[in-house]
C-alpha cells in the first residue's frame, strides 16, 4: 500500500507491506523507498514494513526554498512518521544516512525505536583520517557538477557504488541528495550521547564498502554499548536477528 503522510512539515510517501510488529526502513542518499523494495519484501514475512521517500525524494515534499538539511531535521520527520502510522516500538533498518537519522530519533525520541541496523553508518567525525578521501569524493563531485550540471555531480557519487537501484530517479532528485550531502556532517552527538544508547543494534558493513566507512562503522560499534558487527553486507538478516 503506498500513501503519504504529514511528517515534520512535509508530506512523505510511503508503503506498507506485511503484518505485525513495525519496521522502518530508512534510506541513504541518492535512494528513496522504492529502492528499498528489495529489502522490504525480504522482511515482509518478520512484521509490518514501513519503507518511506525522504524529503525530497520518491514524491515526497519539501520546503521552498530547500537548500540543505540537517540529520536532525531528517530524524523529526521520521519520528513525525513513526508516530502518525501508530508504529511506535519499530525495529529500525537505516542505510548510509538513514542510519544516522535513525541513531538520533533513539537519542531524542526515546521508545519510538526499539533496536537498530545500520549499515554503513557515514560517523566520520570519530574518523580523524577519513578527511582526505571525503575531501577526494567532494573534488570529484565538483568537477562533475561543473562539467554537468548538478545530476553528473549526483551520477560521479553514484559511480563508486556497483548497486544503485533507481538510479534515474537518483539523477532526478539532484536537490535532495545535495541537501543530503551537505548534511552528512551536522549530527552535533558525543561519545557520551552514544554511550548512553542502550538500544540492540547491529552495524553491518560489506565487501565494497569503503575504507573510511568500515573505520565509521567501527567506531560506533566500539561507543554503542548493545553492539555487534557484521561484515556480509546483509541489511535484512541483521534486521531480522533484532526481532
Amino acid at each position: 500500500m503506498s500513501d503519504s503522510v504529514l511528517g515534520a512539515g512535509v508530506e512523505l510517501r510511503y508503503d506498507e507491506r506485511g503484518a505485525g510488529a513495525p519496521i522502518v526502513l530508512v534510506h541513504g542518499l541518492a535512494s528513496d523507498a522504492a529502492a528499498l523494495g528489495p529489502l522490504a519484501d525480504a522482511l515482509a514475512a518478520s512484521g509490518r514494513v514501513i519503507s518511506y521517500s525522504r524529503r525530497g525524494y520518491g514524491g515526497s515534499g519539501v520546503p521552498e526554498p530547500y537548500g540543505g538539511t540537517t540529520v536532525m531535521e531528517q530524524a523529526e520527520d521520521l519520528a513525525a512518521l513513526l508516530r502518525a502510522l501508530d508504529a511506535d516500538g519499530a525495529t529500525a533498518a537505516g542505510d548510509g544516512f538513514g542510519a544516522l537519522i535513525v541513531l538520533d530519533v533513539v537519542r531524542r525520541h526515546p521508545g519510538l525505536i526499539k533496536a537498530a541496523a545500520l549499515r554503513e553508518p557515514p560517523l566520520f567525525a570519530f574518523v580523524a583520517d577519513a578527511t582526505r578521501e571525503l575531501s577526494d569524493e567532494r573534488g570529484r563531485i565538483e568537477t562533475a557538477v561543473f562539467s554537468g550540471g548538478p545530476q553528473a555531480g549526483v551520477a560521479a557519487w553514484l559511480d563508486g557504488r556497483p548497486d544503485a537501484p533507481g538510479r534515474e530517479r537518483a539523477l532526478t532528485a539532484h536537490q535532495a541528495f545535495f541537501a543530503d550531502y551537505a548534511g552528512l556532517a551536522t549530527w552535533p552527538v558525543t561519545r557520551a550521547e552514544l554511550r548512553a544508547l542502550t538500544i540492540p543494534a547491529v552495524i553491518v558493513t560489506g565487501p565494497q564498502t569503503p575504507r573510511h566507512v568500515g573505520a565509521a562503522a567501527e567506531a560506533l560499534g566500539a561507543l554503542l554499548p548493545a553492539a555487534r558487527r557484521t561484515t556480509d553486507g546483509d541489511l535484512a538478516a541483521a534486521a531480522r536477528a533484532l526481532l
